[in-house]
């Protein structure tokens, strides 16, 4: 039995060691600390092009990768008049997948805008109408997009997803899909993203669990991954853990901590298969807010709380900001 047992556990994990996809972050953290807001530059691990998933620090996100040199393997063309950041941000990124409309999550987007390149804004209607409306309206920020008030610049072109239909991402090997997510009211998004060798990764913007938010939409997103796992698609799952266990839930405002994605990932594994099904299995942790708290690290509080109660065999990664990491 034991050997079995590990057997099992052992071909898990293998079906994890061949990268699929290719992640930078450009900011790691939630809420305050700008400069280093959600954003993560994400590619086939075959492709030289890249797609963000959101994009709340965006030129200081690069920089810092520049200086960590994420980059390395990016030949800048000796004719291009760009600095290797200004070359990533226009010639590298081929657009945006932004989850929701918060501004730690697309802040470093509408900066950038005025020295960036064309590019599309991949998103659910509710997303891309409230870019549209609220920031591209020639009040908060001139009009970069291709619809909305005033004179539309063009620059960014809106492209809205579905649960139900693959889009290809263009200028990249990439598709997608977008899942709705329940954040506090406030409509936010699980984008699975899928290669041409048909591995699949998911990123998940600010959520609430299920049981907190009254809501079915991280079961329906988990009963859409259970298949990937059960073939060994599925690369990696990106998802938030925004506070601590002690923070209470009435004051978690669509966000999870380590107890509530423990419970879901409890769900998962009953719907890929049962005990073990998830093992091996990279979670990649986002979103953890930042703390003004003297002798308050966020950060090694919800790793330890994490992994503690890890019985799933799953594999939880803290990126910091401007490392290069594959899933």
């Amino acid at each position: 039995m034991f050997k079995k047992s590990l057997l099992v556990l052992l071909c898990s994990f293998s079906a994890y060691a061949q990268a699929g996809f290719e992640v930078i972050t450009l900011g790691s953290k939630g809420g305050i600390q700008d400069g280093n807001l959600t954003a993560f530059l994400l590619k086939d691990s075959r492709d030289t092009n890249y797609v963000t998933l959101d994009a709340g620090t965006v030129v200081n996100g690069l920089i810092v990768a520049e200086e960590k040199q994420a980059f390395k393997d990016i030949e800048i063309p000796k004719n291009s008049p760009y600095t290797n950041v200004g070359y990533v941000l226009r010639e590298k990124i081929k657009g945006y997948l932004i989850s929701h409309a918060h501004l730690d999550h697309l802040a470093g987007m509408i900066i950038a805008s005025p020295d960036d390149s064309h590019k599309y804004i991949y998103g659910l209607p509710s997303v891309n109408e409230t870019i549209a409306k609220t920031y591209f309206n020639w009040q908060a920020w001139p009009n970069f997009g291709n619809k909305g008030q005033g004179y539309q610049l063009g620059k960014y072109q809106y492209r809205d997803l579905s649960a139900q239909t693959w889009l290809p991402i263009k200028d990249t090997s990439l598709q997608v899909k977008a899942l709705p997510l329940s954040h506090a009211g406030v409509e936010s998004s699980a984008f699975v993203i899928k290669n041409n060798q048909h591995q699949v990764m998911v990123y998940l913007g600010d959520t609430g669990a299920d049981s907190v938010e009254q809501s079915d939409h991280l079961n329906s997103l988990w009963s859409t991954l259970a298949p990937y796992i059960k073939n060994k698609q599925l690369k990696g799952i990106m998802i938030e853990t925004s506070f601590t266990n002690k923070v209470p839930e009435r004051s978690l405002y669509g966000h999870l901590t380590p107890k509530l994605l423990l419970e879901e990932l409890a769900i998962l594994e009953y719907k890929a298969g049962g005990k073990g099904s998830l093992a091996g299995l990279p979670i990649v942790i986002t979103h953890i807010k930042y703390s003004l708290l003297k002798d308050i690290n966020p950060q090694a509080i919800i790793k330890q709380q994490l992994i503690a109660a890890n019985t799933f065999g799953v594999s939880f990664h803290f990126p910091a900001q401007g490392e290069r990491f594959s899933l």
